[in-house]
């Protein structure tokens, strides 16, 4: 097996192995498993190994250069408006290929599935074409942020409260595994088109300004539809008898997730080859690599969206029921925080996100730090949207001081941290979240009789916005520590951060 291959599965083992061992635990405990349940969520757990190991390796190998490339082919062309309707394109057709939207808008009721998906590409498109303007115009990104999400929250007034959540957890899911790697490496590749300093500590920013778009276009989607009138329709638990009928239940899916997958990729491929025929000319080496980074990509995705779905999805809805069941219910708070604080480790686009950090900010920002950032965020998130869910309290009493605080601390800290901070915010809600801590949070909220798209819909919204805060917070340490150093003698100005001991 490719060495570098071995090596991604041993990464992604170790991120998943904890969320199964809380899986684990808490059946031999206080909520037992259907040994059929168990098994479907055993077998998703080591497909989603798997897939995880191919998909991080092939971004490494295609995903990533693809993106650099065709960023940094446009940028030499310095023509402006002709980039930013290249970026208002490629937003558009990647985002409708994004396998977290479509896991949203098939649990999303009330809109048809490909409203929804068209009218958060919009955006998506909207919004990287102005994160390309705000690069060369070399506009500060809290003055955006600020801006953005000032429209987002005024809008929210007149929509429905049962749209709100839907609309907010749109911007977060819009960021996944196919669109993070090539907006972020598209963004290092525009970069080139500035030679100052700053050029590439401003390429982050840009799946920031992305995941406003979806919130915007959603809530005005929103004015035209009646989710309140929606029926939502339960997760259903597969009955599996034998270790067929596991086989015949994975083997089933596998096809639909293919093609998925084939058509989330295939802009891709063909923004590649078109650029290769009339401008990239890379050498045949070259173009063997990327392929076969897009095999590795395809069969990585193929393997994670079926285990989740399949394996992860049921689970996460029979736990979530079966916690609110007990008589000390209040303990869905606490396992809710353990399971966020792991289960971003296994969030495919967090480990590339985090590799480009470090390279980026030459070892000043860890990869360490941002992993314990993003999983003490996600715990808080997830901790937060339990007590949503036992209580009825709205999402607007989070988001509201939440996105208040995120943007004060974006004129306080240094601004490679704030656009990092918003990116995390992204990244941080993908596949795991959609196709797990979803359903765990409507599992729970079903058995409540609570209102789904009020209290259940949410959660990946809560998810966005809690690393905002943290890495800020990170920033903010950051900015205190070198200034400190540089009144002493060795004024030292790249100090690492580390959390020690979380």
């Amino acid at each position: 097996m490719n060495r570098k291959l071995r090596e991604k599965i041993r990464e992604s083992l170790q991120a998943v192995v904890p969320v199964t061992a809380i899986v684990l635990l808490l059946c031999v405990t206080i909520t037992p498993m259907p040994p059929d349940t168990l098994l479907l969520f055993l077998t998703g757990a080591g497909l989603l190994i798997l897939g995880m190991g191919f998909f991080t390796l092939g971004a490494d190998l295609a995903m990533i250069p693809i993106g650099e490339h065709l960023g940094t082919r446009l940028a030499k062309g310095k023509k402006v408006v002709l980039i930013a309707l290249a970026c208002f394109a490629i937003g558009g057709i990647i985002t409708v290929a994004e396998p977290d939207l479509q896991v949203l808008a098939q649990q999303t009721p009330g809109v048809p599935d490909l409203t929804l998906i068209l009218t958060v590409a919009v955006g998506v498109g909207i919004f990287l074409a102005s994160a390309f303007l705000r690069m060369v115009l070399k506009i500060r990104l809290s003055i955006l942020l600020l801006i953005g999400y000032a429209a987002v929250f005024l809008l929210s007034i007149f929509v429905p409260n049962e749209f709100v959540a839907v609309a907010f957890d749109a911007g977060g899911v819009t960021t996944g595994p196919i669109t993070v790697p090539f907006i972020m490496a598209f963004g290092i590749g525009l970069a080139a088109l500035r030679n100052d300093g700053d050029a590439e500590s401003d390429s982050f920013g840009m799946v920031a300004l992305c995941s406003i778009g979806p919130i915007l276009s959603v809530l005005l989607l929103g004015i035209l539809y009646e989710p309140s009138q929606a029926e939502y329709a339960e997760i259903t638990m597969p009955v599996i008898s034998t270790t067929r009928d596991l086989g015949l239940e994975f083997g089933r899916a596998f096809p639909a997730y293919a093609k998925e997958v084939f058509l989330a990729l295939l802009p891709v491929l063909v923004f590649f080859f078109l650029f290769q025929l009339a401008f990239l000319k890379l050498r045949k080496k070259q173009l063997v690599k990327v392929l076969a980074g897009i095999l590795y990509t395809f069969i990585g995705l193929l393997l994670f969206l079926t285990g989740v779905n399949v394996g992860f999805m049921p689970v996460g809805s029979y736990l979530g029921k079966e916690l609110v069941a007990l008589p000390y219910r209040w303990i869905l708070v606490p396992i809710g925080m353990v399971i966020g604080f792991f289960i971003v480790k296994a969030e495919p686009a967090v480990l590339v996100l985090n590799k480009q950090v470090e390279e980026i900010s030459g070892g000043a920002i860890s990869q360490k730090t941002m992993m314990n950032g993003l999983s003490i965020g996600m715990a808080m998130s997830v901790g937060l949207s339990m007590i949503r869910i036992l209580t009825g309290i709205s999402i607007y009493w989070f988001l509201v001081p939440g996105y208040v605080c995120a943007l004060l601390l974006s004129f306080a800290v240094p601004k490679i941290f704030t656009a990092i901070a918003f990116d995390s915010g992204g990244v941080a809600s993908g596949p795991m979240t959609a196709t797990f801590l979803l359903p765990f949070a409507m599992g729970a909220c079903g058995a409540l009789g609570g209102n789904i798209l009020l209290d259940a819909f949410g959660i990946v919204a809560m998810v966005a916005m809690t690393p905002l805060v943290i890495i800020q917070g990170i920033g903010l340490l950051y900015r205190f520590k070198t200034r400190r150093a540089a009144k002493g003698p060795a004024a030292v100005q790249n100090e690492i951060i580390e959390y020690e001991g979380v």
